[in-house]
């Protein structure tokens, strides 16, 4: 099968596109044709080793010192199940699945996952390049406003960054809670973060948020881009200010995953697709995302024979 392979930490060209064996099937797992993957943050930065200081040596002992031990990246993919195995009870062949890679390797046309994973059907009312482009943003962003935050109805949430994958999902996840929403992006991003329900939209290349009129019950920092002291000058007395680089890992669980096919489904998510790149101009797709300009995902199309998942 095609796959992309990562011959080294580096640029972007160290993403090749190669033939590699398709991957075998064990008794608990599912094999799923792969119509789309996105362009993550957690792949570029394994890709270019961009972790600063001590972490890049972390970096190194869990995923490889001079290569990925894993060669094939890729971290969300949606497609169809081709096979499962014998003791697999919740899928079928054929069904239309989004789910998150545990160990990387969507960057190919198939790819084995276990039942049990962080997997569900794809929200049924969009494309499977649609549906990728969901569940990073989502996940996160319920992860930080949610289990982090615990936000309510009639807070005032403030999301820096709202522009970008985390913080396209995070503008529509608070409104869904009844928050009322403030999004701080770039001159060119404005109207699409007012398209997507805020309430008020800052543009940082005009305007000093920490200036602005008005206090909040969460700042939700989506790009990690500014320091706890800024946005803590914002806050309400008890509220909290929330980052994607300071406030730990982010959970990534099946159920949310439901509940986000759900609210698409419902209408109260929109995917957010920026650029779509085909698998072989994986390269070129990560040069864009590096650039730091991304509106929020960066989608590749894994063609096949069958025609009906574009």
């Amino acid at each position: 099968m095609k796959a992309i392979v990562c011959t080294k930490y580096g640029p972007p060209d160290v993403l090749q596109l190669g033939e590699v064996d398709k991957p075998g099937l064990k008794d608990n797992e599912v094999l799923v044709k792969v119509f789309a993957t996105t362009v993550s943050v957690v792949d570029r930065r394994i890709r270019g080793l961009q972790i600063p200081g001590p972490g890049k040596l972390f970096m190194q002992l869990r995923f490889g010192f001079l290569k990925p031990r894993t060669p094939i990246l890729g971290r969300y993919l949606a497609g169809e199940i081709d096979a499962v195995g014998k003791s697999v009870r919740r899928f079928r062949v054929g069904d239309q699945i989004y789910a998150r890679a545990g160990r990387f390797g969507a960057y190919a046309e198939y790819i084995s996952l276990p039942e049990d994973g962080v997997m569900t059907l794809k929200p049924s009312n969009v494309s499977y390049a649609e549906a990728v482009a969901v569940p990073f943003g989502g996940s996160c962003a319920l992860h930080f406003l949610k289990r982090k935050g615990d936000i309510r109805s009639g807070q005032k949430v403030l999301i820096y960054g709202a522009s970008g994958a985390v913080g396209s999902s995070a503008v529509q996840i608070a409104k869904y809670f009844g928050a009322t929403v403030t999004g701080v992006c770039s001159t060119a991003n404005l109207e699409l973060v007012k398209s997507l329900g805020a309430d008020t939209v800052l543009d940082y290349v005009k305007e000093d948020f920490t200036k602005h009129d008005g206090l909040y019950d969460i700042v939700f920092d989506a790009v990690g881009k500014i320091s706890s002291k800024a946005g803590e000058k914002v806050l309400k007395p008890g509220g909290k200010y929330i980052s994607v680089f300071t406030s730990g890992t982010a959970q990534i669980l099946a159920e949310d995953f439901v509940l986000l096919a759900k609210l698409v489904e419902a209408g109260k998510i929109r995917p957010v697709v920026d650029r779509r790149y085909p698998l072989e101009r994986m390269a070129e797709a990560h040069r864009y995302a590096d650039e730091g300009h991304v509106k929020g995902n960066v989608v590749i199309d894994v063609e096949h024979d069958c025609p009906r998942h574009r």
